[in-house]
């Protein structure tokens, strides 16, 4: 028995043939795990529930969204999540919270007792949960990478090319991930990261630069919002003059970098961060670096604020010449 009809059968046995709903971004994951229910269940029994961010949500996102479940013959709901993210991310980013109470939690509300289908996997967070089936949730490609998950939506006809947004290579999300410091005020410090990579995507087609990693990253003190810009391959100077010319023109930002060495990031840290090594590390490594063009280090620093629960990136330093 090969992987997808295994994979199929257990779609069967888990659900008992009961309909389900799928938390759907219209990415790779969410579109396989959908079609698996689609394949075991029938597409009546299956109802596809994307949480909309509002100005967090890419344009080419909402695209793929609808495309997507045009292209799997799955009905759609959208649900509005920003304003619950301005309230949990104004503590710090956390989006590991956003995910458990907004993306899954409002599909789980909507859901209303039916078994919720995602898309988690051995390359993100829940996918180290390692229990496929809990608490209402069902996570039928829990054991897979990436690579196995492609073969799947090849065999299943889903083409990975056509759920590309552009900011990175291999977990796109919504743009506030890009945020590195509290969301105190969503007129500013969210439009700032919102309209930046928006604007960095836009630059990206219409300069035709073929990047696989494209993102403006919105640091610094709470009064004033500094964009660090990661473009990779790195383009040539000129484009790069006019992708930075592009993002000096977006009002809520007082200063765009290009990310061209690397560089440490200067952050704040609350103290159940701060005092924990494996958070430290896992924050480096997992939540930043993959979105950064060149390496980073963190130098971590305590936090005199009680309303910060997560970190807060102040400042940032270059560490070599430019290339």
């Amino acid at each position: 028995m090969g992987a997808l009809e295994s994979l199929v059968n257990e779609v069967q046995e888990v659900t008992r043939g009961e309909p389900v709903v799928v938390a759907f971004s219209g990415g790779l994951d969410s579109s396989v795990a959908a079609a698996l229910c689609r394949e075991a269940l029938g597409p009546d029994r299956v109802l596809l529930v994307t949480v909309n961010m509002g100005q967090y949500a890419y344009r080419r996102g909402n695209e793929i969204v609808l495309e997507m479940a045009e292209k799997l013959g799955l009905p759609q709901r959208c649900l509005l999540g920003q304003a619950f993210q301005d309230r949990i991310m104004a503590a710090g980013p956390a989006c590991n919270r956003c995910t458990r109470e907004i993306k899954l939690g409002l599909v789980k509300a909507a859901a209303r007792g039916r078994l919720v289908v995602t898309g988690a996997n051995r390359s993100d967070t829940w996918g180290h949960m390692g229990v496929k089936v809990c608490n209402g949730y069902y996570a039928p490609l829990l054991d897979l990478d990436k690579p196995q998950i492609r073969e799947l939506a090849l065999q299943l006809g889903i083409h990975p090319v056509d759920t590309k947004i552009g900011e990175n290579p291999g977990r796109e999300g919504c743009k506030l991930k890009h945020l590195l410091k509290p969301l105190a005020n969503p007129d500013y410090h969210g439009r700032a990261v919102a309209r930046a990579n928006e604007v960095v995507l836009e630059a990206v087609r219409d300069l035709r630069l073929g990047t696989q990693l494209a993102n403006v990253k919105v640091v610094g003190p709470l009064r004033r919002n500094v964009g660090l810009v990661n473009l990779w391959p790195l383009p040539d100077a000129g484009a790069a003059r006019e992708v930075l010319r592009r993002l000096g023109e977006v009002p809520e930002l007082e200063e765009v970098q290009l990310v061209d060495r690397p560089v440490r990031l200067v952050a704040r840290a609350n103290p159940s961060i701060l005092g924990d090594p494996h958070a430290r590390y896992w924050l480096q490594h997992g939540r930043l670096q993959p979105d950064f063009a060149y390496p980073i280090e963190v130098r971590w620093l305590p936090s005199g604020s009680r309303r910060l629960a997560t970190f807060h990136v102040v400042d940032f330093e270059w560490l070599d010449r430019p290339v």
